[in-house]
């Protein structure tokens, strides 16, 4: 690493002001910062002393995400084979996983980066760091069978339209994984639900492929997985999702290091569980008769509440507003998939429509604690 720092120093001067490569300067800057903890300090103003940089956050919410990456490599080799009933060994298994999702992963990657990498030179910003997270989300949150040129499509969507336009990094109100998830789900419905997305290549009969959820929404509860084969994950479903027992291994990653929000994820889930049990009591359908904790191993809602209602940017701020952000997260995401099974996901639904309203949380909250403040003040002076 000594040696990859003096090689760096040496060169650095070309990409500042005044050197033949100064307009990569945005380029050069990204990968160095990438690679080391830059050196720079803040000057003036207000600020924080910490050991950690933004790169660093997103690299430990990317290893977060690890564990469900690979079981879902694993995964979809596994999900073929089994509809093709010939079980091989592990590494194959896990080989064909890799050669089904390791091209939507790069594909994800590049896409993003150019674009980051293209506004920040005709801006002459730094490099943003949240396409880190980004990048490895939106492969998680898509169906195995995906054609490669939709999560191309899908990436610039969520970059262009869900971030650069207002303003990059730290400025979007919606998350870009879920944006190009939900763009894909409206502009291509046929490659994002149903019985045949889910496994790679399925040769035999295509029932074989619903997952849970859809097994719910078509009424078939007797046809479910039980609780222990959906909570680890043997089942059909997108890359990242499906292993709750390795979504939660990442959330105890991001709880330990600070970075994920412990009042979102525990709120989201006794809001989920609250309208679940709450579905149970009506019990007007086999849909409400599946058991509350159930739900929460279905389908997209621990990966939801784990990795996406916990983003920093498009997440309420306030303490208060967590509680309230997360309670209805798992509230709403539970309601809108059992009374519309058109949107299955209905996590996914949730978390956007909540972006959109944690602003207007968090305003109330501030409110409300002012003209606490304020009446206390007079009491005092009374």
């Amino acid at each position: 690493m000594k040696a990859l720092r003096e090689y760096i120093d040496k060169i650095k001067p070309h990409f500042e002001k005044g050197g033949k490569f100064e307009k990569l300067h945005s380029v050069f800057d990204g990968f160095e910062t990438f690679l080391f903890v830059p050196n720079r300090v803040t000057t003036r103003g207000s600020h924080i002393r910490d050991a950690i940089d933004m790169k660093r956050t997103m690299a430990t919410v990317v290893l977060a995400m690890f564990p469900a990456l690979l079981f879902g490599i694993w995964n979809v080799g596994y999900q073929h084979f089994q509809v093709t009933e010939s079980m091989p060994e592990f590494w194959t298994i896990v080989g064909y996983g890799l050669i089904k999702v390791l091209p939507i992963v790069v594909v994800s990657y590049v896409t993003g980066l150019a674009i980051e990498f293209f506004f920040a030179q005709i801006r002459g910003h730094e490099i943003n760091e949240g396409f880190l997270v980004s990048g490895m989300l939106i492969p998680l949150v898509l169906p195995p069978t995906i054609p490669l040129w939709m999560v191309a499509l899908a990436t610039a969507f969520a970059v262009i339209l869900g971030k650069e336009v207002f303003g990059g990094t730290g400025m979007n109100i919606l998350n870009p994984a879920l944006t190009a998830r939900a763009f894909l789900f409206f502009a291509y419905p046929a490659y994002m639900s149903g019985d045949k997305v889910w496994i790679a290549e399925n040769a035999a009969d295509a029932t074989t492929g619903a997952t849970p959820l859809a097994e719910a929404a078509a009424g078939n509860s007797d046809s479910l997985p039980d609780f222990w084969n959906m909570f680890f994950g043997f089942i059909p479903g997108s890359i990242g999702e499906t292993s709750t027992a390795l979504i939660i291994v990442g959330a105890i990653i991001l709880l330990f290091t600070g970075v994920g929000s412990w009042r979102i994820m525990l709120t989201a889930i006794l809001g989920g569980l609250t309208m679940g049990l709450l579905f149970n009591l009506w019990g007007a359908n086999e849909f409400m008769q599946i058991p509350a904790h159930h739900q929460l191993v279905m389908g997209g809602f621990a990966f939801g509440v784990v990795f996406m209602a916990t983003d920093p940017v498009s997440a309420t701020q306030t303490t208060k507003g967590k509680y309230i952000y997360g309670f209805l997260i798992g509230f709403l995401g539970i309601l809108i998939r059992v009374f519309n099974p058109a949107y299955p996901e209905g996590i996914m639904l949730a978390i956007l429509f909540m972006n959109v309203m944690s602003p207007l949380i968090d305003h109330y909250v501030i409110q409300a604690n002012i003209k606490h403040r304020m009446k206390r003040a007079k009491l005092n002076s009374a």
